[in-house]
């Protein structure tokens, strides 16, 4: 008779050996079909190592693109805080001078009660003369016209500060659903890289780095290495060009870590964007707006220091350096290195100006 016994936790029974690849297979029967994966490992054995490299490329990859939506809403978020806060030091402003204005209207309203209620006639007849009085009806005319100066002013200010009430309002709004959309996007990005992880963690140190490529992990020290693969020195078409171009060189070996722009750690829009940034130009913050930030050059035309885009949606980005060569931040677990152009589908090329 069959025993119903609840079965024992996993957690118990650390998965090891035979059976942890067991389980990694079991877990990439219910991944995506062999449609999202390349193809050669679309026909490789479910739970081979081809095959898990290839779902752990596609998480990677998904990972990436959610990390430059999370780098764009984040921009965004930003911006919105900052003009926000320029809406309300233009508010305040507007309403100190709306209290100056009223405390003016004020003064003007008391004086002409204390001399308001004398007939012009009788001001007149109790003037010494005639010129006494004409000097007098010519400061009440000029008040009543200052009277009407305050009070235009007084409204001017008004409708200003109500638009700026309604624009501070909106982009509050602006500043919650880019917080939010932050926040999404965030949960995108780490689950796809846990998926990733528990994938990896099935997998021996040795399998994992030779399935990785690079095998050098966070701590990797091997920049001179990675500077051999360029050939000769770099010759930069401009200053500014070369010296993006040794930016991005004095950062090889520093890690990956989504959404980072340095000096420690990097992205790979992230990377790009320090690199041209300590020669001065400004480059926005995601790869599908740093591809629009400059002149647009075709594959044939690079020249180092140009931005290198791949895949369908511009959703990496390197910095070419000459020779075929690129340096660019991969991934999690792979540092900031050089690597061909060839690695990835190229979609297109960008030079700073």
């Amino acid at each position: 008779m069959a025993s119903h016994r609840k079965p024992r936790s996993a957690k118990r029974f650390p998965l090891t050996g035979t059976t942890a690849r067991t389980a990694a297979t079991l877990a990439l029967a219910g991944a995506a079909g062999a449609a999202a994966l390349d193809g050669g490992a679309a026909h490789a054995e479910p739970g081979s190592p081809a095959r898990i490299k290839a779902e752990v490329d596609r998480l990677h990859h998904e990972a990436e693109e959610a990390t430059e939506r999370y780098n764009g809403a984040k921009a965004e978020a930003e911006e919105a805080a900052r003009e926000l806060e320029g809406l309300r030091d233009q508010a305040a402003r507007g309403a100190e001078r709306l209290t100056d204005a009223r405390d003016e209207l004020g003064s003007i309203a008391t004086a002409q009660y204390r001399s308001g209620g004398v007939d012009p006639a009788v001001q007149l007849a109790l003037s010494s003369s005639p010129e006494d009085y004409l000097e007098r009806a010519a400061a009440v005319d000029r008040a009543g016209s200052r009277q009407a100066g305050v009070l235009t002013g007084i409204r001017r200010e008004l409708r200003a500060l109500t638009q700026l009430h309604t624009q501070a309002d909106r982009k509050l709004t602006e500043l919650a659903a880019g917080q939010a959309s932050l926040r999404a996007h965030k949960r995108t990005v780490q689950g796809k890289l846990r998926a990733a992880e528990r994938l990896l963690a099935n997998l021996s140190p040795e399998e994992r780095a030779r399935l990785l490529g690079d095998g050098r992990g966070a701590g990797y020290a091997g920049a001179h290495a990675d500077r051999a693969t360029v050939r000769g020195p770099v010759r930069a078409p401009n200053a500014r060009a070369a010296q993006a171009v040794a930016y991005a060189f004095g950062a090889l070996g520093k890690p990956y870590v989504w959404g980072a722009t340095g000096p420690g750690s990097y992205d790979c829009s992230g990377l790009t964007q320090a690199a041209w940034r300590s020669a001065g130009v400004s480059l926005p913050r995601t790869t599908y707006t740093q591809i629009n930030a400059g002149q647009r050059v075709s594959r044939s035309q690079l020249t180092p220091g140009d931005l290198v885009f791949f895949y369908s949606g511009v959703s990496h980005v390197g910095l070419y350096v000459g020779g075929g060569q690129m340096i660019h931040a991969p991934r999690p677990g792979a540092p900031v290195r050089v690597a061909p152009i060839d690695e990835m589908p190229f979609a297109g090329a960008a030079r700073p100006v």
